[in-house]
């Protein structure tokens, strides 16, 4: 399907309420709850966007592990005029969202706030831009500088209460991240850290670095991309940017619209959520590989992180995703498989097939097991070369695995009837400490009888 109708699909159903976005206090909602009760997200509506739709009303929520469950308003007077659980001392994480297709609310807001305080004691603030955000997207894309602005005042208001930039984080979610790095904009790049999650792409994709999320917009700028097709964007904006499975089409998501409108239209644009929520909750390790290019990451001609003097930098709160070495470099690319569902985490296993010549070329489907945990993957053999290279995305690490098994598929007269292997070699990237490949030697496998190896191996300590 054209982008053009995947975005139209996105506008004109119900389902893609979703929106990256939070639902805000509805007009006059303040006056209508009681002092000290929770302050609540509501939904907004096409008539109230109408009535509203010249005022963007930022707004903002706070929480903390003090009212992880119970939002409080806040605004440049709380710190003054009454109780606040605002604490200059403590960092201070800032959600921005974006763009609201229907301005329905959706429930990952506080999900996301409260990962954020599971893993660090600081101040979470929501920033709520509904009338900005809402319906036309053009507009809402029109409007994102002024909300920029507004949240600036407020900072300006913190620094004077004791705050200091550089233990501001924002978290940008998809136009959202370019809202965050205007804000780094204003403040000429001393906020301390930028994460965006899967940035806007449609009006910023030949956006000048003034107009979106780049490098100089905060100390440290991460992103995630997962839709870079279509709702995101393509090209690096940070010093690191993650980009799962190729920053396309993510495992688990439909490639149709018939098995799931949700999972064709925007499960690949949510996904960078879910693997930021999962990396927060400690699951699993996320880390990236840098290489040029998703195909050569395929094709294992990246297995090492030698540009960051070994250490791989990971998806999460990590001071600078973990990268040591300073200058940071910029626009570093990274990529990462992930599995279908949470923790989303795989390891990176490397295949490595050295077969005799061929004449004519050949498929071959490999298969890793370990219990009832398997991968599958074909891989084309062709005549011109005579080791072929693939990653897997396997759920368990390395020493793990069980069994390898191979199968000579493909149409019987255009295809290589007989396949010798000269070795077959396993190995997991990017290595935690110095490990031996599996390799298994002279190998042959005819058409229609599959060959299966088992492994006996016990992991070390890592």
């Amino acid at each position: 399907m054209p982008r053009e109708h995947k975005v139209l699909l996105l506008l004109l159903l119900l389902v893609c309420a979703w929106t990256v976005c939070i639902a805000s206090l509805a007009p006059g909602a303040e006056e209508r709850r009681a002092h000290g009760e929770c302050a609540d997200l509501n939904n907004t509506t096409w008539l109230g966007y109408r009535q509203q739709r010249f005022n963007l009303q930022v707004q903002y929520l706070l929480l903390t592990r003090s009212n992880v469950d119970c939002a409080q308003r806040f605004d440049r007077e709380s710190l003054g005029e009454r109780p606040s659980y605002f604490n200059a001392s403590r960092p201070t994480k800032v959600i921005v969202h974006g763009y609201r297709a229907m301005g329905s609310k959706p429930s990952w807001v506080k999900e996301l706030a409260r990962a954020l305080l599971r893993a660090q004691d600081a101040n979470v603030l929501v920033v709520d831009w509904v009338y900005g955000a809402s319906f036309a997207y053009n507009l809402v894309v029109e409007n994102y500088k002024e909300v920029a602005v507004q949240i600036s005042v407020l900072i300006n208001q913190l620094q004077k209460h004791g705050c200091r930039l550089e233990t501001f984080h924002f978290i940008g979610v998809s136009l959202g991240a370019h809202v965050a790095g205007f804000v780094g904009t204003l403040f000429e790049g001393k906020i301390g850290r930028i994460t965006g999650l899967d940035p806007a792409g449609p009006m910023f994709k030949g956006a000048d670095t003034f107009d979106r999320l780049d490098p100089t917009d905060a100390q440290f700028v991460d992103a995630i991309h997962t839709d870079s097709d279509y709702f995101g964007i393509s090209i690096p904006l940070g010093h690191v940017d993650f980009y799962l499975n190729g920053g396309k089409d993510q495992a688990g998501c439909a490639r149709s619209r018939f098995p799931s409108m949700y999972g064709y239209v925007i499960c690949d644009h949510m996904r960078a959520l879910h693997v930021y929520l999962s990396a927060l909750n400690g699951s699993c390790p996320l880390r990236g590989v840098p290489c040029p290019n998703y195909e050569d990451f395929l094709t294992g001609q990246c297995v090492d992180c030698d540009v960051f003097k070994g250490t791989c930098p990971t998806i999460g709160l990590s001071e600078n995703s973990g990268i040591t070495i300073s200058p940071i470099p910029k626009e570093q690319k990274l990529f990462l498989l992930t599995t279908s569902s949470a923790p989303f985490c795989a390891r990176h296993i490397l295949l490595e097939l050295e077969v005799s010549p061929l004449d004519k070329s050949a498929e071959v489907e490999v298969t890793l097991r370990t219990e009832n945990l398997g991968t599958e993957q074909r891989l084309r053999l062709q005549t011109s070369t005579t080791v072929h290279r693939t990653v897997l995305a396997h759920p368990v690490a390395l020493c793990e695995i069980h069994s390898i098994a191979l199968r000579n598929t493909g149409a019987r007269f255009y295809r290589q009837g007989d396949v010798h292997f000269k070795s077959v070699c396993l190995s997991e990237f990017p290595a935690l400490r110095r490990e031996d490949p599996l390799c298994v030697n002279n190998v042959h496998v005819r058409r229609g009888a599959p060959w299966r190896h088992d492994f006996v191996q016990v992991c070390g300590f890592y």
